[in-house]
């Protein structure tokens, strides 16, 4: 018989330190020199530089500046100064401080927050009132110059904070009447180059300058005494020309709409889109989209919206012509695959991925191109019949390719394959890149995702209650389960260990999501799925096939307020939830019994449409791609471990007694 010996736990002298003295709070423009990577780029200053150029653009793009000129000076320093209305200096009403310290020393606080009619940006891509603030805590010295109501306001800056304070003096009659002229220092320590990507800052300038006609934008170097100039009346049908590098299959499509006042109860005044776009054969593909100016690198809603109504178009075209052959089922990339294009969009409230903007995620922004775009191009294919029988021989030639490389990819996996769980709703195509299998907890979840789904791309293997917690069970027993044997048939990996070198090839699905409902049942399901794949197909992870799928706890019916029409709202969770009650009450909402907030008790409760626009949708969905994140794999085991383990009952009491105070419990 062996005997335990009590093992007594140590506590580290951290850990005994800990009290209401470690909690730190960070004032002013700590957070952002604390962690910079979380409000820009770092590998280089030019994002800094930007959110001044891009105060200038605004400026312009409201009608008050005519001109933008950047200077690089032999000490390192950039300056970008404009004609525009000139930043305000006079006191806060409320703040009682000068309003241009407050733009750029505090975080949260701009000129753009005030998006309705009568507020100072109507359309613009300030947000979150966090730009030039940024760039002035990651800098050595900024300098600002503001010439206003025939007065000139100087202030400098050092690391955010004021080093002298703001002078006044009027200005004399050789001064400009307006405008704003502001000169950084970026400070080194912050990126890992201190040098300005200048291919990149010459692209941006020359973007500003497309896509504001008659705005003249320039970029002198004081070391090479170089000065380039910018103005350009043709717009977007002269950039996308001089930048193609093949021979258009067609000629150019372009257009612009913008909604107008008779349009409302759709769009806001102004909101709309102008776009250009060519279709090649063969070539490099050059894809640029802005809103309000502001450059998406990644995308977003807007070029979706683009997507949509160009495929829209052109498949309508199809089959009026009968131009379809029989077995050819087209698809979005089919048409897209080939496009180039300049997309240019204004929206009103614009909702960016992260402070650095490069993503789009507006919902609305989709069907605001697409609205404009389809129409538009419906016409112009019916004006130009023989072009558009060209560009539909192009996308049906794309499609079958498409289609004869998912056919030789199910050649290769052969008969050997286990026979396909029956309660798996399978997709139609076999392309890895664009397969999706959503693991749906519960058969009434998963009778509306089958029904909401693209049937082309999204497959739905439902499972019936808890999955086996598989943390300590060996792996020649997993397949006793028939939850777990499902799994593994339906995605087509066999379960493996970290280390290993699992067969991949005949892995069926791109992405595999877990989608369970937004609830304490729906994240311990999470946790039990996440437990199976990091321990039994590590490879999965390891390769970023393995996502969270993210649905709403609550739909807010909003009434019409001001120019914007009755929507539906959804949010995540509560705290969401607050803030979307919080922008509607600044949209006009002020009785809040106006609003209808209701709550999904479960995935089941939402239609198929519902669940398509906020779980399915890839264009407006939150996905999250599973990782170990900070963690290595040694500390995600051990915490798995402590989560997980039959027998570390004690491990985890202890760990709900030093955190069960920060978990939130909504009801």
């Amino acid at each position: 018989m062996s005997s335990q010996v009590p093992v007594k736990a140590t506590v580290p002298p951290s850990a005994a330190a800990y009290g209401e003295a470690s909690i730190r709070v960070l004032k002013g423009l700590e957070p952002v020199k604390q962690r910079p990577g979380m409000y820009t780029r770092t590998d280089n200053p030019l994002h800094i530089v930007q959110e001044v150029i891009d105060n200038a653009a605004d400026e312009a793009l409201a009608g008050f500046g005519s001109r933008i000129a950047v200077n690089l000076h032999l000490d390192g320093s950039i300056s970008v100064e404009d004609d525009g209305r000139g930043i305000p200096f006079g006191l806060h009403p409320e703040e009682g401080v000068p309003v241009i310290e407050i733009v750029y020393t505090r975080l949260h606080a701009g000129g753009k927050f005030d998006k309705g009619s009568g507020g100072a940006y109507s359309f613009s891509g300030g947000l979150h009132g966090v730009g030039v603030s940024v760039t002035n805590a990651l800098a050595t010295r900024l300098a600002v110059t503001v010439w206003r109501e025939k007065q000139v306001a100087q202030l400098v800056f050092s690391g955010g904070d004021v080093i002298e304070p703001l002078t006044l003096r009027p200005a004399e009659r050789a001064e400009r009447k307006s405008g704003t002229a502001v000169r950084v220092w970026p400070d080194a320590k912050y990126f890992e180059s201190a040098e300005l990507p200048r291919a990149e800052l010459i692209h941006l300038l020359r973007s500003k300058a497309v896509l504001m006609p008659g705005v003249t934008v320039t970029l002198s170097t004081e070391k090479t005494g170089e000065t380039l100039t910018w103005l350009y009346k043709g717009g977007l049908r002269d950039y996308l020309q001089q930048s193609l590098l093949a021979e258009p299959l067609i000629p150019l499509f372009e257009g612009a709409h913008h909604a107008s006042s008779h349009e409302s109860e759709n769009f806001a005044e102004g909101e709309g889109a102008a776009w250009c776009v060519a279709f090649a054969e063969q070539g490099q593909s050059l894809r640029e989209s802005y809103v309000n100016l502001i450059p998406t690198v990644a995308g977003g809603t807007h070029e979706a919206g683009l997507k949509e109504g160009l495929f829209s178009a052109i498949k309508a075209f199809i089959d009026m012509h009968s131009l379809l052959p029989k077995g050819v089922k087209l698809m979005p990339d089919d048409v897209f695959g080939r496009a180039s294009f300049v997309l240019s969009a204004k929206v009103l409230d614009p909702q960016f991925q992260g402070q650095t903007k490069e993503r789009l995620n507006s919902r609305d922004a989709l069907r605001l191109v697409s609205a404009y775009v389809k129409p538009a191009f419906d016409l112009w294919l019916g004006q130009h019949v023989e072009h558009g029988k060209k560009l539909a021989e192009l996308v049906i030639r794309q499609a079958q390719a498409r289609q004869k490389a998912g056919q030789k990819v199910e050649k290769r996996k052969g008969s050997g394959v286990a026979v396909l769980p029956g309660k798996l709703t399978d997709c139609e195509s076999r392309d890895l890149a664009d397969n999706e299998l959503f693991l749906v907890e519960g058969d009434s979840a998963g009778g509306s995702a089958k029904m909401g789904r693209n049937k082309e791309t999204q497959a739905i293997l439902p499972l019936r209650g808890k999955v086996l917690n598989t943390w300590e069970v060996d792996r020649d027993r997993l397949f006793a389960n028939n939850e777990i044997h499902d799994i593994a048939v339906a995605i087509g990996v066999d379960p493996h260990a970290a280390g290993d070198t699992p067969d991949l090839s005949n892995l069926r699905y791109g992405k595999i999501c877990i989608l369970s409902d937004a609830d304490v049942d729906g994240s311990h399901i999470q946790v039990l799925l996440l437990t199976l794949f990091f321990r039994h197909f590590p490879k999965l992870i390891e390769t970023g096939h393995i996502y969270v799928a993210k649905p709403p706890l609550f739909r807010v019916d909003a009434p019409a307020r001001g120019k914007k029409p009755a929507t539906k709202i959804y949010a995540l969770d509560v705290a969401e939830l607050q803030a979307v009650t919080d922008k509607l009450k600044k949209e006009g909402v002020r009785d809040p019994a106006s609003l209808s907030i209701s709550r999904f008790k479960g995935l089941g409760e939402m239609s198929a449409e519902q669940l398509w626009d906020t779980t399915l949708n890839p264009d407006t969905r939150r996905l999250l791609r599973v990782d170990h994140g900070a963690l290595d794999v040694e500390a995600t085991t051990a915490s798995l471990t402590k989560l997980m383990g039959k027998g570390e009952a004690a491990a985890r009491r202890e760990l709900m007694e030093l955190h069960g105070d920060a978990v939130e419990i909504d009801i």
